[in-house]
């Protein structure tokens, strides 16, 4: 389990944020999330919280996603865990594919429902809003990228307890057989799962790489990284990025994070799956108010 954010470093593409900047980013995506949800009463913050420094990475470093991008040109984003969609709604607000006024009604009259729904137009790629169908919906992009010969790749964000689903392991044969070389999963590995720990589920107890080693049994390429670490996430990504040839296996990065980072009144804490902090538990500290 990660323990901390790690080290800050800086790394600098043209026309990208760096390093530095990304964690500032990353902050004030989670301030703006937790205020909005906490004042209209929304529930599913720490399943949220967890993977705001992935999303973050993906569409102000990595992803090719602006409004007004060319669909063919355009990376797809499948968020799988769709439950934990606040941070992306924010993210999407600040993007201007959501207007500022709808994020900020969210669970209050505004059209954004707690489980993401597909709406293009508003940058949502898939809705997910059964466990284990944002994979195979991600990986039916990628193959119907390389069958139309299109360059976008598609990135799919999963939950650590959603890989239980039989069918994100058929969805990966499918990838491995048919070379999805444009397909890059990424795990939110926090460990829980609804409301208790993996490991009191159906995670083999003591066993920290068993999903690493099953997902290269199944033939993928794996890394992992500090989810809540910024360079350490740019750098596996940009590393398949960069790469030329080789391996047309589909990647898997396993993200280490921790659920409900940011609010220390709720990290790695399982009640709080969908209970709303109280103001006494806001004010046992925020990471992102320094």
């Amino acid at each position: 389990m990660v323990k901390n954010a790690g080290k800050r470093g800086k790394i600098k593409i043209s026309g990208k944020l760096t390093v530095k900047q990304l964690e500032k980013k990353a902050d004030d995506i989670r301030k703006d999330m937790v205020d909005i949800v906490v004042k209209n009463g929304a529930g599913h913050i720490a399943p949220s919280l967890s993977s705001v420094d992935i999303l973050t990475v993906l569409y102000y470093r990595i992803m090719n996603v602006k409004p007004d991008t060319k669909e063919e040109k355009k990376d797809r984003l499948v968020f799988s865990k769709a439950h934990g969609c606040y941070g992306l709604y924010s993210i999407l607000a600040d993007k201007g594919y959501l207007k500022k006024k709808d994020w900020q009604n969210f669970y209050n009259g505004s059209f954004l429902l707690g489980c993401s729904e597909r709406s293009v137009k508003h940058g949502i790629e898939a809705g997910c809003g059964a466990l284990g169908h944002g994979l195979p919906l991600a990986v039916g992009m990628a193959f119907g990228a390389k069958l139309q010969n299109r360059k976008y790749r598609v990135y799919c964000i999963v939950g650590d307890g959603e890989m239980q689903e039989g069918s994100n392991w058929e969805a990966i044969q499918f990838a491995v057989k048919h070379k999805l070389s444009n397909l890059i999963i990424i795990i939110d590995n926090n460990g829980l799962q609804a409301m208790d720990f993996l490991e009191k589920i159906l995670t083999p107890g003591g066993k920290k790489n068993d999903l690493q080693k099953k997902m290269q049994a199944f033939g993928l390429e794996v890394r992992t990284c500090n989810g809540h670490g910024i360079k350490d996430t740019v750098n596996n990504i940009e590393a398949w990025l960069r790469k030329k040839g080789g391996s047309k296996a589909p990647r898997a990065l396993i993200a280490n994070t921790i659920k409900g980072y940011g609010l220390k009144c709720m990290e790695n804490i399982p009640k709080f799956h969908f209970r709303i902090p109280t103001e006494k538990e806001l004010k046992m500290g925020k990471r992102y108010e320094k």
